[in-house]
């Protein structure tokens, strides 16, 4: 039998945050600037993109707002365009980074739409490919994620360099 190692989960396992007792999208909003150590990839006045630390796929990230708030609808204006606009800056960087075949973009909104952390409002941005669906999740319970958190921090960082240059053009 053979073994695939991803030892980044063992912290998901062993630190017990994702039981809800420590909200990390609050931690991680307190955050002014690119921090790789938290995965913040993009800070903007009133949201966040930072790396999701347990990824589907290499270069998912969560953009979430500053404040802890639990649903969409509750945000006012301001915060909901920042975050709609950090969710079209992530996906253009996603595809800079990763030239994905398409593209899951999702809010969970509560436990039963499964969000994971259901008091604070984020957004899945998920770079998907053409037969990226194989037999590891289905037979083994197992996804392979092919890049490092690291990596992926640097790679997106320098495709938000690269479109925030362009834009600006």
């Amino acid at each position: 039998m053979k073994q695939i190692w991803s030892p980044w989960r063992s912290t998901y396992v062993a630190d017990g945050t994702h039981d809800g007792a420590v909200c990390f999208l609050c931690q991680a909003a307190k955050i002014s600037a690119r921090d790789p150590v938290a995965g913040v990839v993009h800070v903007a006045d009133h949201s966040l993109i930072l790396l999701n630390r347990f990824p589907y796929s290499a270069g998912h990230v969560l953009v979430t707002t500053k404040l802890h708030v639990a649903d969409i609808a509750d945000l006012e204006v301001a915060a909901y365009s920042c975050l709609m606009q950090s969710v079209r800056t992530a996906i253009m960087a996603v595809r800079v980074a990763y030239n994905p075949d398409g593209v899951n973009v999702g809010i969970n909104l509560g436990s039963a739409a499964g969000a994971g952390v259901p008091d604070h409002v984020h957004v899945h941005v998920v770079p998907r490919w053409n037969g990226d669906t194989n037999f590891m999740p289905v037979i083994a319970d197992v996804k392979v994620i092919s890049a490092t958190l690291e990596e992926s921090w640097g790679r997106i960082c320098r495709a938000l360099d690269s479109t925030t240059e362009s834009e600006g053009k």
